[in-house]
């Protein structure tokens, strides 16, 4: 059996993380499955996929408003006209790909795969099985819906939206929450009593003024502050440079089982709202916290987790009000409540998802032979 694994632009992401994330449990459980993951826009050129990620990254570092606006208008909605003159160029690669590598399962972890393959099988012209797997608290308008066999939602607010705005029925459409590497365990109870807390800092791969300047305000006395730096060697660098005895920057981590290791000696996460890690951060029942966040997705994000009480946010007094939250033990009970909550809704994980479904076609082959 092989199953094709589909996230959008080479540069590593959430949508890439939770890609590898089920291919990783995939190919543990099941010997005889092969997973490919390929980057849709690369199969297509190139070129495109390296003008449109550069063009990406300089307009959310550079004008995020406008970048903001631009989501707002267009991502967010279902009407994508402005697609159009090159629809048919991505369904004719689309198709291309599907003839070349025979899938017997499509994993969609972005919006623009999904939409191509949506606008494919309501043509008729595919009938490869689709999962929708979403990376992000929410469902924008680009990925495809109602044609699509199974949606894998981050929560019951977003499988009801599915049901009942879209009539996609009800079996389809699994509360998986945003799939978390087998090997990040979750922890029943959110740890407490610790005198001085250790603070986990994530984030610092997009390079984002904020972190350093939340770092130089602390005053080294009350947290010590663990720094994820990702592949960004420059921050890493400084921050060596500090020699500040109560700031570790650490290089990239790409190892599930570290950063299990690391979410167990934290006490809270300051982080940006993005999908992945902040479903990792739920999952070790961590309180988390947010200084920036990137225009759009994060941004809606950020809502969600808000209206739900999942994450602070932190403006100037970083440390103070750090200290204020961490040390109420009354509102640390509460937001554990919260967490319970949420964890609630969730009716299987992604990967034991994936099981039933490929356990469930696998019966249907063998009657049919």
């Amino acid at each position: 059996m092989k199953i094709l694994v589909l996230p959008l632009f080479q540069m590593q992401s959430g949508h890439h993380q939770v890609a590898d994330t089920l291919i990783y449990s995939l190919q543990r459980k099941f010997s005889n499955i092969v997973c490919k993951k390929l980057d849709f826009l690369s199969y297509c050129n190139e070129q495109i996929e390296k003008r449109v990620a550069d063009f990406y990254l300089r307009w959310i570092s550079v004008h995020p408003h406008s970048y903001e606006w631009m989501y707002n208008r267009w991502m967010k909605k279902l009407d994508h006209s402005h697609l159009e003159p090159w629809r048919f160029y991505f369904e004719r690669k689309m198709k291309r790909l599907i003839e070349e590598e025979q899938p017997d399962f499509i994993i969609c972890t972005h919006s623009f795969p999904s939409h191509i393959l949506e606008r494919l099988k309501k043509q008729r012209l595919i009938e490869v099985p689709v999962v929708n797997v979403y990376t992000d608290f929410f469902i924008n308008g680009v990925w495809g819906k109602t044609a699509i066999d199974y949606h894998f939602v981050p929560h019951q607010e977003a499988k009801e939206e599915l049901v009942k705005k879209y009539n996609v029925p009800k079996e389809n459409v699994i509360v998986t929450g945003i799939p978390v590497h087998e090997q990040i365990v979750r922890v029943p109870e959110m740890k407490k009593g610790a005198e001085k807390k250790h603070i986990l800092v994530a984030g610092g791969n997009q390079g984002l003024g904020k972190m350093k300047d939340f770092l130089k305000r602390t005053e080294g006395a009350i947290f010590t502050y663990s720094v994820l730096c990702g592949k960004n060697e420059e921050l890493y660098n400084e921050l060596m440079s500090w020699d500040h005895p109560s700031v570790r920057p650490l290089p990239y981590i790409s190892c599930p089982k570290e950063m299990n290791a690391l979410y167990d000696q934290a006490d809270a996460i300051v982080t940006k709202p993005g999908g992945v890690t902040m479903s990792e951060a739920l999952l070790k029942k961590l309180p988390a916290f947010t200084i920036s966040y990137l225009p759009g997705q994060e941004h809606i994000n950020l809502r969600y987790l808000m209206r739900h009480g999942l994450i602070y946010r932190l403006s100037d007094c970083y440390e103070r009000q750090l200290e204020h939250i961490l040390r109420d033990e009354m509102e640390m009970n509460r937001l554990e409540r919260r967490m319970k909550e949420y964890e609630k809704q969730i009716e299987q994980t992604a990967q034991e998802a994936l099981e039933h479904i490929i356990e469930k076609s696998e019966r249907r082959q063998k009657l049919k032979r």
